[in-house]
């Protein structure tokens, strides 16, 4: 029996599971909210959570993580220096430091200068003590790495910091993005270092010895000595986890996938059970990298967005995340008090937000400048979480005046509000925490809505249900490389709203949907929302068992798979084989194209080792690209794949 213990990290819980992967087995399952602020904290939790005599048996731990994510989106990680081989930037880079030099290559291989060995010096010497790490990239470095390789070398002899490669990363053309790339991923390394030795501190806390893997963004997993290297390799990995689980509990091979989390809903496409990979690399945080990673798409819709009526009474869910209010109330029991008697004011209208906000403080150690009134709030925060009326009572202003959205975007303070958990709750079909919080908050949010309970409940699960449905249509619309919006769109909206909206009087025209593919749904809430939503679209609905937890079982069910593609083009009579790793020049077709398949295969079989696989398996594929129109061969692609199980269950 081969057992391993898969983590996900998600934007609001991280799940945990021993899985045994000999006999598709669940062993042991465990859900924790999240703690962004120090992710060992809920990491340690689940292990705790998951407490079974088998978890000291486990011969592996898979972990996927939304730190690199989030790291790239709120700009974070170490200070970086950037030197920029042959070519100026387009467009604004993320690096401290930015040093333009001359050289780089053609698109044949060829130099367009030679690299100036003095000129790198300077530009290193500047760099000296400024940065953490220096990125290295050099225009047509796919086509020809020698100047990067050259620059390495000379950034080693004079500085003691990590040095990246942006040809070592991709071999996809584009300057700007893959130096984009390598940026990033020297400002990974010290918070996924980080990451891995707490981790590992947790794993020998409790007592566990085994093997550490991280999930990639397509799925796939390396080992922790390729994850130090490349952590920008870790990006969209909780998405990609999840569909992987749906490929595992569901046995889908070719479906849509939904999951549903607290934060987003995220949708892919299967294809022979593989999700479609977006070639272009994945966009983070308005940044465009050349990681190849599943495409997804994401919707601000989970089970703890934020549900607020807008001074036209009108009702809005998401995207922004917030806790459920009934969580808040079992962890704080005291909020139970502040909001009845909030409820007794009726006063719902004069609030900046909504009646139903508490606020929790998040960070003891502020160090941001911050305004009297945001200052008097969190020194009351300190003692415990409040609703917004009490802070105002107690600082003795109007609840209009009470603004501390600078401090909730800023992480200082989290907010709990009405979500469609909470909407949950207050029907009854899911109880968890504390269900008269949840009715509390319904109340208020009806009446400032001038609606009943009931109508209010309603109303907020239709919402739910249709934001769901909408995403995936456009989802759909997406993947099949349409580019607009549904809903801008007044003919489509027509059409839809007969959809998702029938009326008894459509005496003319109905309207019915078809797709082609199953809907396999996974996470927590997908039991209540998804059969209705199924229903609507004429869905095939496969919700597997496990499906709560199914991000987790994709983090352990993952294969190594890593991926070498070499390029053979023809320059004046010459065939010219272009690697990651090198530019080499060949008199004869049918030599370069030997060499090529030979040398990719043996690179491909060093990653596929080096990133934690034992037996595995070698697929190439030659694909040749003509001139169009023309019986001229333009290039040839030989592309290896290396995919194998973890050599720990070989």
């Amino acid at each position: 029996m081969s057992l391993v213990l898969g983590i996900d990290t998600g934007g609001t819980y991280t799940d945990g599971i021993i899985l045994d992967v000999t006999n598709q087995r669940v062993v042991a399952k465990a859900k924790v909210l999240t703690t962004h602020d120090d992710l060992t904290r809920c990491i340690t939790e689940c292990f705790q959570e998951l407490k079974c005599d088998a978890v000291h048996d486990v011969k592996m731990i898979a972990l996927s993580t939304t730190l690199a994510t989030n790291a790239v989106v709120e700009g974070r990680g170490g200070e970086v220096g950037l030197l920029l081989i042959g070519s100026e930037p387009i467009d604004k880079l993320p690096a401290a430091i930015c040093e333009i030099v001359k050289g780089g290559h053609d698109a044949a291989g060829k130099p367009q200068a030679e690299l100036d060995v003095e000129e790198v010096r300077n530009a290193i010497r500047k760099m000296c003590g400024r940065v953490e790490a220096v990125a290295i990239s050099s225009f047509f470095s796919v086509r020809n790495p020698e100047h990067e390789q050259q620059a390495r070398e000379l950034v080693r002899e004079m500085m003691d910091v990590p040095v990246v490669c942006g040809h070592e990363l991709s071999s996809s053309l584009g300057f700007y993005e893959r130096a984009v790339t390598a940026v990033l991923n020297a400002k990974l390394l010290p918070i996924i270092a980080s990451l891995i030795e707490s981790v590992k501190k947790v794993l020998k806390e409790e007592g566990i010895n085994a093997p550490l893997m991280i999930v990639k963004g397509d799925g796939s997993l390396m080992s922790e000595s390729v994850a130090r290297e490349r952590p920008i390799e870790t990006l969209l990995s909780g998405p990609a986890a999840s569909i992987y689980g749906a490929v595992y509990c569901g046995k889908a091979k070719d479906a849509l996938v939904l999951d549903m989390g607290g934060t987003t809903t995220d949708i892919a496409v299967l294809t022979n059970e593989v999700p479609k990979i977006n070639d272009e690399g994945a966009v983070v945080g308005g940044w465009r990298t050349r990681v190849k990673a599943a495409e997804i798409n994401t919707y601000g819709i989970g089970g703890d967005s934020y549900i607020q009526i807008d001074k036209d009474k009108k009702l809005i869910i998401g995207p922004k995340r917030v806790w459920p209010l009934a969580m808040a109330a079992a962890r704080y029991p005291h909020l139970m008090e502040e909001l009845s008697l909030q409820w007794e004011t009726k006063n719902f209208s004069s609030f900046y937000g909504q009646p139903t906000d508490v606020y929790i403080l998040m960070q003891q150690n502020i160090a941001v400048q911050m305004t009297t009134t945001e200052r008097e709030a969190v020194q009351l925060l300190k003692e415990q979480p409040h609703t917004q009326q009490f802070l105002a009572d107690q600082m003795g202003i109007k609840t209009f005046f009470l603004d501390l959205s600078r401090l909730v975007e800023m992480g200082v303070l989290n907010k709990a509000s009405v979500t469609p958990t909470d909407i949950l709750h207050a029907t009854g079909r899911y109880v968890q925490w504390n269900r008269d919080a949840s009715i509390l908050g319904v109340k208020m949010l009806a009446h400032k809505m001038g609606k009943s309970y009931q109508e209010f409940l309603d109303l907020a699960m239709e919402a739910i249900i249709d934001k769901i449905a909408l995403s995936i249509m456009q989802s759909v619309v997406n993947f099949e490389g349409k580019d607009f919006d549904i809903q801008d769109e007044k003919g489509a909206m027509y059409f839809i709203d007969k959809i998702l909206q029938p009326k008894k009087d459509d005496r003319l025209m109905g309207c019915r949907l078809e797709f082609n593919l199953p809907l396999v749904a996974i996470g927590a809430p997908v039991s209540v929302y998804l059969p209705e939503v199924a229903s609507k679209l004429n869905l095939d609905l496969i919700i597997p068992p496990n499906a709560e937890i199914a991000n987790a079982v994709g983090a352990a069910s993952g294969n190594v798979v890593e991926v070498v593609q070499v390029i053979i083009r023809n320059d004046d009579e010459q065939y010219i084989v272009h690697a990651p790793w090198e530019r080499r020049v060949f008199d004869n077709y049918d030599d370069a194209l030997d060499y090529a398949q030979a040398e990719a295969s043996k690179k491909a079989a060093v990653q596929v080792e080096k990133a934690g696989a034992a037996d595995y398996q070698l697929n190439a594929e030659k694909e040749e690209v003509f001139i169009p129109g023309w019986n001229i061969l333009l290039e040839t692609r030989i592309t290896v794949t290396a995919v194998g199980k973890p050599k720990w269950l070989s």
